[in-house]
């Protein structure tokens, strides 16, 4: 009885790859480019030569965007040191079991904090916002946002977000940077 089973199986299997083979064999290529193409020096001619012209000046939207990324990653490094002391805390047999809970719950909040932040971020983006940088530490919040439109009525919008969605926010602080 196993052995038909195990043949059975083993058919419609082979089956199930034939099928998906000949699809995919029969499919017309659909890119318009291969994967060498992208990194060829030809197409980043094409595309400064396009740019200059449209007769548009090209400013960097990016270069606040890259601040932002640079403090996210130095974030990010000073909450891993503290996960990988955490961690070596929680692994150790000589520390009482009261300090390991204490140690396993703040690398809970560091996770806690983490997804919030991430999750803040995007809300704030959702809003219109090209982007932004979202730090928490004991119920205060920092907001930085890259916009030209700066307001009370922007910063109370993403103050509400803010407190909606993080219960211990006590102070909320927004600044808004150009983005040029």
């Amino acid at each position: 009885m196993k052995v038909k089973k195990r043949t059975v199986w083993m058919l419609t299997l082979l089956s199930l790859v034939a099928v998906i083979s000949v699809y995919y064999v029969n499919e017309p290529n659909n890119m318009p480019f291969d994967g060498l193409a992208i990194f060829s020096d030809e197409a980043v001619d094409q595309l400064s030569v396009n740019n200059q012209a449209d007769g548009e000046s090209v400013t960097p939207i990016f270069a606040q965007s890259e601040l932002f990324e640079e403090m996210r990653m130095e974030v990010l490094n000073k909450r891993s040191e503290q996960r990988t002391q955490l961690t070596s805390k929680i692994a150790s047999n000589e520390l009482p079991a009261e300090e390991v809970n204490a140690a396993y719950d703040e690398m809970e909040d560091l996770t806690v904090r983490d997804s919030t932040e991430a999750m803040l971020e995007m809300l704030i983006q959702s809003l219109g916002y090209s982007d932004a940088l979202v730090l928490t530490s004991e119920g205060t919040v920092d907001v930085r946002v890259i916009s030209d439109e700066q307001g009370a009525a922007q910063a109370n919008e993403i103050i509400h977000i803010v407190k909606k969605q993080w219960e211990d926010a006590k102070t909320v602080k927004v600044t808004f940077q150009p983005a040029s």
